[in-house]
């Protein structure tokens, strides 16, 4: 999976992360055809605005953010029974009404079309982009093969494209780095894909975790107004996922919290 135990830190130059930019309207990238969305204002010498969670304090809102991870080496596996998908975590989030964010890969769009197609046209969910390859843009990243810079924005391009071919129309031009793994060159590399980076300020630790419970607590203890949560949409790599949900969604509504897209919450 990849997926850091704490939110990477701002890039080794400094430069901010954009959460304060002001919201612009960017052209959607080529290839998948993103629905327009609010979009972050470029961050420091162009380089591509980096989201982590909103700076409105007093809305209780949270967008609760699911990875669908899939490598492009991973299809054998995948033909052998391997489960990258978890359609009863879909199933719940319809059921409990969760408007939700999904970062999915290319090439997960391309094992599963049928239900990426059914997510990416549910007016519940937006597909966001996780690259095609859930290779690292920057090295090391938690053992990920590295892309060079045009290999990158290449690999952008090549998941959109894979989303379109699916037949997901609710596609917004946000970008998750495979394992949050970035720095300025990683940014400037997709600065012509006209993307908003999207980060986290709560993790999950439902990746190979095997107690819901435990990661019911660890985002209920981590959840302020305005977060981003990172999950995961992956059965055999996050099995208690669903589970955790079913904890997590009515607690957050018992404390006022009202469930977001990322959409939503770059928007303000």
């Amino acid at each position: 999976m990849g997926t850091p135990a704490a939110t990477p830190s701002v890039p080794a130059s400094g430069a901010p992360l954009a959460a304060g930019a002001e919201p612009s309207s960017s052209a959607a990238p080529q290839g998948g055809a993103p629905h327009k969305a609010p979009t972050l204002a470029p961050g420091p010498n162009g380089l591509t605005p980096v989201f982590e969670r909103t700076k409105q304090q007093s809305d209780k809102t949270v967008a609760l953010t699911f990875d669908a991870d899939m490598t492009s080496d991973q299809g054998p596996r995948a033909a052998d029974g391997e489960h990258f998908d978890n359609p009863q975590l879909i199933s719940a989030l319809r059921t409990l009404k969760v408007p939700s964010t999904i970062f999915m890969t290319g090439r997960w769009a391309e094992e599963y079309p049928d239900q990426a197609k059914s997510i990416g046209t549910d007016s519940n969910f937006e597909i966001a982009n996780h690259s095609y390859s859930h290779h690292a843009f920057k090295s090391p990243c938690y053992g990920l093969p590295a892309l060079d810079g045009a290999a990158a924005r290449a690999d952008v391009d090549r998941a959109f494209d894979a989303f379109r071919k699916a037949g997901a129309v609710n596609t917004v031009p946000y970008f998750r780095f495979p394992g949050g793994c970035y720095d300025d060159q990683a940014l400037r590399a997709l600065s012509t894909a006209k993307v908003t980076a999207v980060q986290w300020d709560v993790v999950s630790g439902d990746a190979f975790a095997k107690d819901p419970d435990a990661v019911a607590e660890q985002v209920l203890a981590g959840v302020k107004p305005g977060s981003v949560v990172v999950m995961h949409c992956t059965r055999s790599a996050a099995p208690v996922t669903e589970e955790a949900i079913r904890k997590i969604v009515p607690e957050l509504r018992k404390r006022g919290y009202r469930f977001v897209k990322v959409s939503e919450l770059i928007g303000k």
